[in-house]
């Protein structure tokens, strides 16, 4: 897949240890508006997608974390690849270590029904609900959000720059 960008804030050592927790998030469509996870505690927008555990595959790794987050079914017929971002900084969690994150984006389609959200604590917690919204609209927010989190915000301006990325192809 090819990479869209890479963010590498350089704020670690380079012999630190290295955790990778690559992620596979879903690009959704429809109807001139994009599904996204918008968190009502934050207010911010991000891809639904998250964590490929050790041995799944990316399509399933999509389709488990797009079901758990937002409860839509994605249609594994319709994922096509539409790039990664290369995500490397301090830990937030473990001293002495790099987060390494490689975002796998794909473009898919869900089917109609929607079945309840299984999400983690810390989603829950976000207030995490799946939103259709005007893709202006969520680089906007996205644009405008700031967090006692430096974590969360580097996150979010990968989302904002993926958004504007598709935006752009849409043209």
């Amino acid at each position: 897949m090819k990479q869209l960008f890479s963010i590498d804030l350089k704020d670690y050592h380079e012999n630190d240890a290295v955790f990778r927790r690559p992620s596979a998030r879903a690009i959704i469509l429809k109807d001139h508006v994009i599904a996204l996870v918008y968190s009502g505690k934050e207010n911010y927008y991000k891809f639904p997608g998250g964590g490929i555990k050790e041995g799944e595959d990316m399509s399933a790794a999509l389709i488990r974390e797009v079901k758990e987050e937002v409860g839509l079914i994605v249609k594994m017929e319709t994922i096509t690849e539409f790039g990664s971002v290369l995500r490397r900084q301090k830990s937030d969690h473990t001293k002495n270590t790099i987060f390494e994150q490689e975002n796998f984006y794909f473009k898919c389609e869900c089917e109609e029904n929607v079945v309840l959200q299984n999400l983690d604590d810390y989603e829950k917690e976000a207030e995490f609900t799946l939103k259709y919204v005007d893709i202006d609209e969520a680089i906007k927010v996205n644009s405008e959000y700031k967090s006692k989190d430096f974590f969360n915000e580097i996150m979010i301006q990968r989302e904002k720059r993926v958004l504007e990325m598709i935006k752009e192809s849409l043209i």
